[in-house]
């Protein structure tokens, strides 16, 4: 296993917290594999094995699934101190129904076996912030996709200290905690058909990338909105996990590039958006949410991203 070093010595490039869960996908009805995902741990653990320097901040059940999920995160080369197993709740699973002929998929928190609820997400306690203070203050990009208050008092730090905040919401959850995490957020990046007319009146100063499905996807910052038509996918095996291989290569692309907050512009992703659409249309030919990875290897991806292509 390849965990990197603690904070000491040089920067975390990116720490993170949000939805991490077991996916168990069931591949035309029949168990066909069991992996770590949710968009927090799926971006997370894929940038972990591309080399990139990683902490996840979670709070996993002392149990067999978060065993499973706090094992694949070491062995991709993620630090794993910061992850918490306590005895008092149980780690999420997901269950992923895939179609294999159609490439669609549907998620479910009910166990397609046993008809049984099965555990959700729980976000971070004041136990596990405070352990994370010193990644917080020492890394280069926060990523988050849920909140609560001590989620949120994780963005105010990591933001205080200079990193750059990637906030992807899959839903809008009315109040302060939200409203703060818009005005936090150095990166606002969400779907135009789930949030674009909720999010559309809500100002904020970050740059957003708005996606809109198989079309493409749109970067808007004050001076107005660059358009990134969809990559071809030759094969379409499974679209789950697209929108998390563009994060990753945005994320990849702006550690690679060193970009900070105060100079961050639209122009500026557009290289990266571009290698994660890339890397998105490939990963689509493999089942699961890292299929391209396990089946190709880390370095094939790397390659990816690697690609200089021109831009819109």
């Amino acid at each position: 296993m390849r965990e990197s070093r603690s904070h000491y010595g040089y920067r975390i490039d990116v720490a993170g917290t949000g939805f991490t869960v077991l996916d168990r996908v069931y591949a035309d009805g029949d168990l066909s594999d069991e992996a770590l995902g949710g968009s927090c741990g799926n971006i997370l653990v894929s940038l972990a094995m591309l080399h990139r320097r990683v902490a996840p901040v979670l709070a996993l059940g002392d149990d067999d699934a978060g065993e499973r999920l706090v094992r694949e995160f070491a062995q991709a080369g993620a630090t794993v101190r910061y992850i918490t197993r306590r005895a008092d709740i149980r780690s999420p699973v997901l269950a992923q129904e895939l179609d294999t002929a159609s490439g669609q998929h549907e998620f479910s928190f009910v166990c397609p076996e046993t008809r049984e609820e099965l555990p959700r997400f729980q976000p971070i306690g004041k136990a596990e912030l405070a352990s994370a203070l010193p990644i917080l203050m020492h890394c280069n990009v926060f990523y988050a996709d849920r909140l609560s208050d001590n989620i949120v008092e994780a963005m105010r730090t990591a933001r205080s200290a200079g990193a750059i905040i990637f906030f992807e919401p899959s839903d809008i959850e009315e109040g302060k905690l939200f409203e703060e995490a818009l005005q936090l957020a150095t990166i606002l990046k969400y779907s135009e058909d789930r949030l674009g007319e909720r999010l559309a009146d809500r100002l904020t100063n970050c740059l957003r990338i708005v996606t809109h499905g198989a079309a493409g996807l749109e970067v808007r910052d004050g001076d107005g909105a660059i358009w990134c038509k969809a990559i071809y996918a030759p094969k379409v095996l499974d679209t789950c996990g697209s929108g998390d291989m563009v994060s990753v290569g945005v994320i990849d692309w702006m550690l690679t590039n060193s970009f900070a907050t105060a100079c961050l512009r639209a122009a500026d992703l557009l290289e990266g958006i571009v290698a994660g659409q890339r890397l998105a249309a490939e990963n689509c030919a493999y089942a699961g949410a890292r299929g391209l990875f396990k089946k190709r290897g880390a370095q094939y991806v790397r390659e990816i991203l690697s690609i200089r292509s021109s831009v819109p």
